[in-house]
C-alpha cells in the first residue's frame, strides 16, 4: 500500500551504489526511508538536509534491526515543485562554481564567417534561423548539429553536440530550441550542457524557447538571446546597413582624393609657374630687355648733352664733348661686357669650337665613363651625333 509522508529531511546520504538513504522528521518523531538506484534516478532535485518535502511509498519492517522504515518511490518539494526546486539547485551550485562570471564571457565577434546550430534538424527553430541569415548575412557558412533537444537522452546529446561544434573552428555556436513547456525545456536546464557551454573556447549563444523561459544555459552562455530568431539579428550584421556603410565610406573617400587632387594640382601650378619665372630662358630675356633699355636710356642722354653743348664757349664744348666721348667709350665698353655675359649663358656658347658635350641619357660625362661598345651623344652648337665605342686609350 502506497502512502504519502510529508516531514522534514534531517539526514541524507548518496551510497556510492546509486542508492538514498535519508530520514524525515516533525516535531515529534521521525522516519528512516531509503529510495533505491532506479528511483533516485528519476529525481529531478538533490535531496538536502532541511528540505521540507513529501515522500511516496511504502512502509515495511527493516528485519535485522526490526525498524519500520519508508521505500520511496517519488519525492517531491513541499508547496513547491520538483523542477523549480532543482532549477533553483544547479543555479546555485553553478553560481558558486563562478559558471555566471561576466569577466569570464567571451565576446561575439562583429563580422561573423561561420556558424555552428546546434539544435533539431527539422525544428521550426532551425527554419526560422535560416530564414534570417539569408535575409541578413546570406554568405554565412554554416553547419547544422543535429541533436535531440528534449527527452531523457537529450543533455547528454546537446552536451556532445556542443562538444563537437568547439572543435569546427567556428566563429559562434549557437545552441537553440523552439517554445514548449517547462518539461519540454528542461533538458538545457541540466549541469553536463553547462558543463559543455562553460568549457567550450568557442564563443556560444544560449537561444531556447521564448523571452520568458530562461534556462540555466542562458547564464552560462556567453550571450543570451530570448528566441532562435533574435539570435540571429542580435549577431550578424545587416547586408543592407553595411552596403549604406560602404556607399559613405567610398563618397568619403573620393571627396578625399578629389581634394588632394586639387591641392596637389595647385601646388604643381605653382611650382611650375615658378620654374619658368626662373628658368634661364627667362632670366636671358630680362636681362636683355634690361640691356635694351639701357642702351636707349644712354643715347637719349648723350643726345640730350650733346644739343646743350653746342650753345657752350668753343673751349668748354671741346672739353666737355671729349670727356663725354671718354664716357661714351667706358659705357660702350661696360654694355659690350654685360652683352657678352648674357651671349655666354646660353648653353649653345659653352661649347668650344672644336670640341663637343659628351651625354649619356641626356647627361653629360665624361669620356673615361664610356665604355667599349656603348652608345653615347656627341654634340656641340649645331650638331648632336649618336656614335658607339669601338676602342678606348687613357691619354
Amino acid at each position: 500500500m502506497h502512502i504519502l509522508v510529508e516531514g522534514e529531511v534531517s539526514s541524507a546520504t548518496y551510497h556510492t551504489s546509486g542508492h538514498l538513504y535519508f530520514s524525515i522528521k516533525d516535531k515529534e518523531s521521525s522516519l528512516k526511508c531509503v529510495m533505491f538506484k532506479s528511483s533516485v534516478s528519476k529525481l529531478k532535485f538533490k535531496v538536502e538536509v532541511g528540505q521540507h518535502i513529501v515522500v511516496n511509498g511504502s512502509i515495511s519492517v527493516y528485519t535485522p534491526r526490526g525498524e519500520y522504515q519508508l521505500y520511496a518511490l517519488d519525492i517531491e518539494p513541499f508547496g513547491q515543485g520538483a523542477l523549480a526546486l532543482a532549477y533553483e539547485q544547479l543555479k546555485a551550485k553553478l553560481q558558486e562554481k563562478g559558471y555566471f562570471d561576466p569577466t569570464t564571457k567571451k565576446s561575439i565577434p562583429k563580422i561573423i564567417n561561420s556558424l555552428a546550430l546546434v539544435t533539431a534538424k527539422d525544428s521550426a527553430a532551425l527554419h526560422d534561423m535560416l530564414k534570417i541569415i539569408d535575409k541578413r548575412w546570406p554568405l554565412l557558412d554554416i553547419t547544422i548539429i543535429d541533436t535531440l533537444v528534449q527527452g531523457d537522452n537529450a543533455p547528454e546529446q546537446i552536451a556532445n553536440a556542443i562538444n563537437y561544434a568547439d572543435k569546427l573552428n567556428v566563429d559562434v555556436v549557437i545552441v537553440a530550441r523552439g517554445g514548449g513547456s517547462k518539461e519540454d525545456l528542461w533538458a538545457f536546464n541540466s549541469e553536463i550542457v553547462a558543463d559543455a557551454l562553460h568549457l567550450a573556447k568557442t564563443p556560444t549563444v544560449s537561444a531556447i524557447g521564448h523571452e520568458i523561459d530562461v534556462m540555466i544555459s542562458d547564464f552560462v552562455a556567453d550571450l543570451r538571446a530570448p528566441t532562435p530568431s533574435a539570435a540571429m539579428e542580435m549577431i550578424l550584421p545587416d547586408k543592407f546597413e553595411l552596403l549604406q556603410i560602404l556607399a559613405n565610406y567610398l563618397d568619403d573617400i573620393k571627396r578625399f582624393f578629389d581634394h588632394q587632387a586639387s591641392l596637389k594640382t595647385k601646388t604643381l601650378d605653382e611650382i611650375y609657374q615658378n620654374l619658368i619665372s626662373n628658368s634661364p630662358t627667362n632670366k636671358m630675356k630680362m636681362m636683355a630687355a634690361k640691356y635694351e633699355q639701357a642702351r636707349v636710356d644712354l643715347k637719349n642722354i648723350i643726345d640730350f648733352k650733346l644739343s646743350t653743348i653746342q650753345n657752350f664757349p668753343i673751349e668748354i664744348s671741346n672739353s666737355l664733348k671729349n670727356f663725354l666721348v671718354h664716357k661714351l667709350v667706358q659705357k660702350e665698353q661696360l654694355l659690350n661686357n654685360t652683352h657678352e655675359q648674357l651671349l655666354s649663358m646660353d648653353p649653345r656658347k659653352r661649347v668650344v669650337d672644336g670640341w663637343a658635350q659628351v651625354l649619356v641619357n641626356d647627361k653629360l660625362t665624361k669620356l673615361e665613363n664610356i665604355n667599349i661598345g656603348q652608345k653615347f651623344v656627341l654634340q656641340d652648337k649645331t650638331t648632336k651625333l649618336t656614335v658607339s665605342c669601338v676602342d678606348s686609350e687613357k691619354i
